[in-house]
């Protein structure tokens, strides 16, 4: 008999720096091999419970917001706050595991389902959990991605009124 499973697969980026973290959330006994985004070369995942959830889009791509969900101890309060305070990149790969043999274990054949990347643009946590806000990169809007402001030294004259004709 098959069965099926649903997993994920996150790679934190801090900063300038390229991918600092990586882990899993389905094979507690080992770490886990996976080409991100099915490319590349294929790394090791640790082991680390979290949970996924929330992604939302439209048809105007706007909206599209998720959360990880660790549980609340010393080590994931420190690591939220440095990604909310330095606005951390997080990938996640949502897979299915096609084979849970627990003699398989990390060697199993999965799928990606779906790739999110988005930017940390908050969080909070209670007794239990950390949650970890994530925005995508393209809600310009919403997040204030790209982060800029329209200067004269970026483009040119800006005008005064908004009686812009075109000629």
């Amino acid at each position: 008999m098959s069965q099926f499973a649903f997993g994920h697969a996150i790679v934190i980026n801090r900063g300038g720096l390229k991918e600092s973290d990586r882990f899993q959330n389905f094979f507690i006994t080992g770490d886990f091999k996976h080409k991100q985004g099915g490319t590349g070369n294929e790394r090791t995942y640790k082991f680390a419970p979290f949970g996924f959830s929330g992604v939302t889009v439209n048809r105007t791509g706007d909206g599209m917001e998720a959360t990880l969900v660790f549980p609340n101890n010393d080590i994931t309060r420190a690591w939220a706050v440095d990604a909310i305070e330095q606005n951390y990149f997080i990938q996640v790969d949502v897979l299915i595991i096609e084979d849970t043999d627990p003699e398989t274990g990390p060697q199993a054949t999965h799928t990606i389902v779906h790739t999110y990347t988005g930017q940390v643009t908050g969080g909070q946590w209670d007794n239990v959990s950390v949650n970890i806000e994530l925005s995508s990169v393209l809600d310009a809007v919403g997040t204030d991605v790209p982060r800029r402001s329209l200067t004269q030294d970026l483009v040119g004259n800006l005008p005064v009124s908004n009686s812009v004709r075109l000629q």
